[in-house]
């Protein structure tokens, strides 16, 4: 096969030679693998041919060994695994020899190649010698070989976890990036692919971080190459300084002082990219200085293993004026761009951490700035003004700042809508939101909103809906934290005259003629049910009104015919926005008997509208006609039974969705929500329901975040059929086992350790249903024989001592359930468990109300299991 033909095809502007070119290489691939990647990694290696080809074959070798899709990549790398070792080494010595070709694309993409392989043969043991013959190349003459060896050890170090490597290797490789940066090399391209290199080794440098004079080094070279006269260098240097912020803050005391001087020369003086790294360095410390006193609560005793080091409070006097500088540099209709970024927002932002992380110390550093500016005919003074008081909200005591938004609130309304510039318009309907965000509902004597200026405040927002769409967006914005700010508020709140008013407006919102341009019909629906949610129920008959105005709004997007694709995309959005819109107005109409008895007359309306919902075939429509379809379910209970023969096979759909996972997890919690509802009337369509989740769980192509909730699942539906669940029992029990053996003994990062506790809640809970399903029928001895495996799963969980609030919670409630249902059968078995009374007494003393209750009942349920 002439590789480089085809090649040559698969970019070609004609459909069919493009589709035959593609057929032909899946062929080669299925049929002769390590030809396929030996042709390809020939192709790239060859000097003679065109870098078009060369570069294809790159990317497609790159592709042959990794992908996103935790089951795929799994595949692939089993694949490059059992590949003929022969093969294997002629592809990795091509690599190699292509490290050093005068072509910059060929070396580029070759490098990522290099790392993915180490990246699979690494941790295996295998390619020992690879890192050596990297760093051979590094002293080689020419310097494009130098720059593509440096940038390959960087992609290296990204792909393989720090443990894989030695610490011999690792000192090796951090002397050849951090010699490479020096002001000493010549070549640019060496001196910058050094520098990105050095922002994947870092986390590799713990042991070299712990050594003085080694971090010396490090810092001083680092810092060195903030100030090369190469602006790619020096954004990248500044990227490693805010990577060293957060992988070693507890280091950084004897660098501060300089690290300031650099970040302000850099964010005054330098070129965009360059400042941004420079105020992310000082976000970044915020972000370290606020996790620190949250987890220590400010307490800091003399032995505390993380101490605060203050970083931001001893800067505050010369860190706050350079913020405050950066806000007067925005770009003109950066408010119109939902992606932008730049110095001023990047300030701005920087400015709120400071807040956040100072609290009261940062107010009186920018008021005189914002009084100062606030009225000056230059909209750049105005705008930078407010986005600082904006800024300030969260974080300074309500005491501190209330005050204040008292004087500012009368003039912020006025400019909102007398301000001629819409960027200044913009930043003060942002800061109002900021406003009800974080003082509404702050315990303080002083109330922000009052019988005498709530009207005002209304009218306002109202009004900036007609704006321009970024105006009225933020007025959304602003009106949806108003409303939140009274949830709770029981029979009557300041807004319940304006509900009429306020929906109103909304809905015009919705259909104005541009209000595809932006985020502003989503904006609009969000604040609507956010004003539905928090009504009172004096506008409960106004929310009844909705009802039909909403069903009446989906049925006309399920008439229109024949669209566009782009037509089709923005139809299934508005579609999604419409099913949120109806479930958040169900959960209200249906939480109260009154209101829950008028709405059943829409009922059998808004499930038929759902139900043409589905054959639409668009994810985000299916998630959230599926979420409106359980809070109906939940609304009407066991009249839901009606509705399933119709809607069972959208449901099996949903359970078999893997691709779009966030369906099929909806789609379980449904399964949930319906098992409630219905209870024994279920039973019918358990079979299917019970195969398909026991089918998902044992897929390794479903997204793990599916499986927690499938686990809680199983106790909703045992709960609901009670002993009818005994024909699962002996699958759903071993699903359960293996995964609870699985969930013990797992030490990683938290992304992991909150996984394992969301499992094992999810395993806890369905226990917790089988307990309670089998209660007082004659048939809870069949579960006797898994009752020590479940304490043992208790003692293992207890013995980690990593669990969350919620798995302590429902795990000292299984508990409970275990010695309710058994009875006497379980007493001894409790009395031999490793650490049940430890645990329960550990429950009874927790601060967590939630926690002791359960523990106080579990307590109760075992004294009484024990005196039988």
């Amino acid at each position: 096969m002439e590789v480089t033909q085809v090649l040559f095809n698969a970019q070609s502007i004609d459909g069919t030679v493009r589709k035959n070119a593609e057929e032909s290489l899946k062929q080669f691939q299925e049929q002769n693998l390590p030809g396929f990647l030996l042709s390809l990694s020939g192709e790239l290696a060859n000097e003679e041919k065109p870098i078009e080809t060369r570069k294809l074959a790159g990317l497609i070798l790159k592709n042959a060994l990794d992908a996103k899709e935790q089951h795929r990549k799994f595949e692939l790398v089993q694949r490059w695994l059992l590949l003929d070792a022969t093969a294997k080494s002629q592809i990795k010595a091509c690599l190699l020899q292509t490290l050093s070709s005068p072509v910059f694309d060929a070396r580029s993409t070759t490098s990522q190649v290099i790392a993915k392989v180490a990246g699979i043969e690494l941790p295996q043991k295998q390619w020992p010698e690879l890192i050596g013959s990297l760093l051979s190349n590094v002293h080689q003459i020419p310097a494009h070989a130098k720059q593509a060896t440096l940038e390959t050890l960087g992609y290296l170090c990204e792909e393989v976890s720090p443990d894989v490597i030695d610490q011999d290797q690792v000192n090796k490789i951090l002397t050849a990036v951090v010699q490479g940066m020096s002001a000493s090399e010549g070549n640019i391209d060496v001196r910058l692919a050094a520098t990105r290199a050095l922002y994947n080794a870092l986390g590799f440098a713990q042991a070299n971080f712990s050594n003085d004079m080694e971090r010396d080094y490090i810092m001083r070279v680092v810092c060195e190459a903030t100030l090369s006269p190469e602006v790619r260098i020096r954004q990248a240097a500044f990227e490693c300084l805010v990577s060293i912020s957060s992988t070693y803050y507890e280091k950084l005391t004897p660098y501060i002082q300089d690290i300031f001087n650099i970040t302000s020369k850099a964010v005054r003086e330098d070129e965009e990219p360059v400042a941004l790294q420079a105020i992310e360095f000082w976000s970044s410390i915020c972000d370290e200085e606020i996790d620190i006193l949250e987890e220590y609560g400010g307490e800091f005793t003399g032995d505390s293993d993380e101490p605060c080091f203050y970083f931001i409070k001893k800067a505050l006097p010369a860190l706050v004026p350079m913020l405050l500088e950066t806000l007067l540099k925005q770009e003109e209709d950066q408010d119109q761009d939902e992606g932008a970024w730049n110095i001023a927002m990047a300030g701005g932002t920087c400015l709120g951490l400071v807040a956040r992380t100072v609290g009261d110390d940062i107010v009186p550093l920018v008021v005189p700035f914002v009084e100062e500016n606030i009225t000056k005919p230059e909209w750049r003074q105005r705008e930078a003004a407010t986005y600082a008081f904006g800024s300030i909200l969260d974080g300074p005591s309500p005491e501190k700042l209330i005050p204040l938004v008292n004087v500012a609130l009368t003039f912020m309304l006025s400019a909102l809508t007398k301000d001629p510039n819409s960027q200044v318009k913009d930043t003060t309907a942002w800061a109002l939101g900021r406003i009800f965000e974080f003082l509404l509902g702050s315990a303080v004597d002083l109330p922000i909103i009052t019988q005498a200026n709530c009207q005002q405040i209304v009218t306002v927002l109202l009004q900036s809906m007609k704006d321009t769409p970024n105006v009225a967006e933020k007025a959304c914005g602003a009106l949806y934290f108003l409303a939140q700010g009274y949830e709770g508020e029981g029979e009557s709140s300041p807004l319940t005259p304006f509900f009429q008013e306020i929906v109103q407006s909304l809905l015009t919102v919705t259909h104005r003629e541009d209000v595809g341009d932006s985020r502003l019909r989503t904006a609009a629906y969000e604040t609507l049910n956010e004003v539905v949610r928090c009504s009172t129920i004096e506008t409960a008959p106004l929310v009844l009104q909705l009802v039909a105005v909403i069903m009446m709004e989906l049925h006309n997007t399920l008439e229109s015919q024949k669209l566009s694709s782009d037509e089709r995309e923005k139809q299934s959005e508005l579609q999604g926005l419409l099913c949120g819109c109806l479930q958040v107005i169900i959960q209200k109409l249906g939480s109260s008997e009154t209101t829950k008895y008028a709405f059943m007359q829409y009922a059998d309306q808004i499930m038929g509208l759902f139900l043409r919902v589905f054959a639409c075939r668009s994810a985000t429509v299916h998630e959230e006609a599926m979420l409106a379809i359980g809070a109906l379910a939940y609304a009407i209970g066991a009249d839901f039974a009606k509705y399933m023969p119709e809607f069972y096979r959208y449901l099996e759909m949903g359970l078999q969705n893997f691709e779009e996972y966030q369906v099929c997890a909806v789609t379980v919690g449904v399964v949930g929500d319906i098992s409630r509802a219905l209870e024994e009337k279920i039973v019918p369509y358990c079979d299917g329901i019970m195969t398909q989740l026991l089918k998902n769980l044992s897929s390794n192509q479903l997204h793990r975040s599916v499986k927690p909730p499938i686990f809680s699942c199983f106790g909703d539906i045992a709960l609901a059929v009670e002993e009818y669940f005994e024909k699962y029992l002996m699958w759903a029990m071993s699903a359960l086992q293996s995964a609870a053996d699985l969930s013990t003994h797992i030490a990683g990062d938290d992304e992991l350790v909150e996984y394992t506790n969301s499992l094992r809640n999810g395993i806890l809970e369905a226990y917790s249903g089988i307990f309670q399903g089998f209660k007082n029928s004659p048939k809870t001895q069949l579960l006797i024989p898994y009752a020590p495996h479940i304490l043992q799963f208790l003692d293992g969980i207890y013995m980690e001592k990593d669990m969350d609030d919620m798995v302590m919670k429902t795990a000292i409630g299984v508990l409970g359930d275990l010695a309710d249902t058994l009875g006497n059968h379980a007493s001894s078995m409790i009395q031999q468990s490793v650490s049940s009374k430890d645990f329960l007494n550990e429950c009874l003393s927790s601060e967590d109300l939630l926690v002791k209750e359960s523990a106080q009942w579990a307590k109760l349920a075992i004294s009484r299991a024990i005196s039988v």
